[in-house]
């Protein structure tokens, strides 16, 4: 995906420190920045690669229009995004990451990771396709070699293990001996976390193809934390 910078003479001001809590805590700062309801979760639906404003809303059903707008506007006044306009024949505008936006990855994998231990979560809600692989990256509890596709409605990422590091990024992979379909995030839920193996998952509108004993063994790689007594 070829992308040029789009500029605007009518960016906003950045958020100054202080502007809120008036502390010197960069937890205080950090609040200030991406603090917002929604700013983190559109910056989860960017963190593997640029969108459009359509595709960020179709990951976020519960956002509107209008809020959506002025939370990008808001997080590119702060230089977490910046928006893109891609390379023709396409000659559309995209919202991406800047480098510093990307850094937050993994503070939001820590977030992900804490908050997962209280017995409030839900599972049962939605989840887009970058929130899944996010949740994959941060529940990572290691397996054999292999890699693979998921393609999730009409996303597609390669997914690996290599050494006990598990990598995710969008797009097709390369010598994948195995992928798993599904309309939504809820058949691979259940086939990471709900521990039911793949004819469950299967049951329930996950489609595998390729080595399924590839699959099933990746499925085991991921596990929800422990719930606080």
């Amino acid at each position: 995906m070829k992308l040029q910078k789009v500029t605007d003479a009518g960016q906003a001001e950045p958020v100054r420190h202080g502007r809120r809590y008036r502390d010197a805590c960069g937890a205080a700062f950090a609040l200030e920045l991406v603090g917002e309801r929604w700013a983190l979760l559109i910056m989860r639906e960017l963190m593997f690669g640029p969108k459009r404003f359509g595709a960020i809303r179709g990951g976020l059903p519960a956002i509107s229009a209008r809020v959506l707008a002025e939370r990008l506007g808001e997080l590119e006044a702060a230089g977490v995004v910046r928006r893109e306009m891609l390379a023709p024949p396409a000659s559309v505008a995209v919202y991406a990451l800047t480098d510093w936006g990307r850094q937050a990855d993994e503070a939001m994998l820590a977030l992900c990771r804490w908050s997962l231990q209280s017995p409030g979560h839900d599972p049962s809600l939605h989840l887009s396709s970058a929130g899944l692989m996010m949740s994959l990256r941060a529940l990572f509890r290691g397996g054999a070699d292999t890699a693979g596709e998921i393609a999730v409605g009409e996303d597609l990422f390669a997914v690996s293990v290599a050494k006990g590091v598990f990598t995710v990024r969008s797009g097709a992979g390369e010598a994948a001996a195995f992928r798993l379909t599904a309309a939504d995030a809820r058949p691979l839920m259940q086939l990471f976390y709900g521990k039911v193996g793949l004819a469950a998952a299967e049951a329930v509108g996950l489609a595998v193809a390729g080595d399924r004993a590839a699959a099933a063994a990746f499925g085991g790689c991921f596990a929800l934390p422990d719930k606080l007594a």
